[in-house]
């Protein structure tokens, strides 16, 4: 049986040469929250099965500070490491594999353009493309109209559907998250970082509808984020949505719960994980 994996994510702003991370609520109120090197050795010394490093000030002139940010952590700190924010053409990838990540996540790039997943995935190969989607519920009785056309799920609170968003989270797409998932696979994504805005930061729970219905309809991993507050969240994500992995951040950055607590809790429930505890 493959065991399910806990990622701590970093949010890193590189807008100061060493970089720093950060967290928000529903992509906004960010907090500063540590150094990227230090935060990501101590959570592989925890136990961590991969760190996911984000740039959300990703820009062009940036880009060799992730770089090289990327360069230091993996001097000691060895499980994979996927990269994303900015990630726009093929040379990205191959970069930033070269400084030693393992796999880049890309979202806004790859709806302006689907092709960098077909191109990608040949170069560097399915296993290094994750594909990033930042989902927010849109409610039918709301808009009928805009409703027309999308893949509508029941929830407690009525039917809705999953509304893509680009740029962090500052604009909305119109497009239904759980065809997009579906045409991301058929170009060569090898793995979904599916993010809940509606629960990013609230501690709220993983929003496991919208993790399971990407997850029903797929076939590549899904990893679920945006929501988790302790770690019976995590053990939602792995048993009712079947989530293959389960991201969080609050919950590390400020040891609320650390992650040999969340995986011992795990492996007390019967989730098969890694054990480092």
């Amino acid at each position: 049986m493959l065991t399910k994996r806990i990622i701590p994510c970093l949010d890193c702003d590189l807008q100061v040469p060493e970089g720093r991370v950060v967290k928000g609520v529903e992509f906004k109120q960010i907090r500063y929250a540590g150094n990227p090197v230090e935060l990501a050795t101590k959570y592989y010394e925890d136990g961590a099965d991969e760190i996911v490093i984000l740039d959300i000030t990703a820009s062009h002139e940036r880009r060799g500070t992730m770089v090289d940010v990327i360069e230091r952590l993996t001097e000691n700190v060895f499980i994979p490491i996927c990269v994303g924010g900015g990630i726009r053409k093929v040379e990205d990838y191959t970069r930033m594999l070269k400084a030693g990540a393992d796999k880049c996540s890309t979202n806004t790039a790859a709806i302006h353009n689907p092709q960098l997943l077909t191109d990608a995935s040949k170069v560097v190969g399915s296993q290094a493309v994750v594909i990033g989607i930042d989902a927010k519920r849109r409610y039918v009785e709301e808009d009928r109209e805009a409703a027309k056309g999308k893949t509508i799920v029941d929830t407690d609170q009525g039917e809705v559907w999953f509304d893509c968003s680009i740029y962090g989270g500052r604009e909305f797409t119109g497009m239904d998250a759980i065809a997009w998932a579906q045409e991301c696979q058929d170009r060569g994504a090898g793995e979904v970082l599916l993010t809940s805005m509606d629960g990013d930061g609230t501690k709220d729970g993983y929003d496991l509808v919208l993790t399971k219905a990407i997850n029903d309809n797929v076939d590549i991993p899904v990893i679920a984020s945006g929501g988790v507050g302790n770690p019976q969240h995590i053990l939602e994500a792995f048993e009712v949505a079947d989530a293959s992995a389960a991201l969080a951040a609050s919950i590390f950055h400020f040891n609320e719960y650390p992650v040999p607590v969340v995986k011992k809790f795990l492996k007390e429930k019967g989730v098969p994980i890694r054990e480092t505890f």
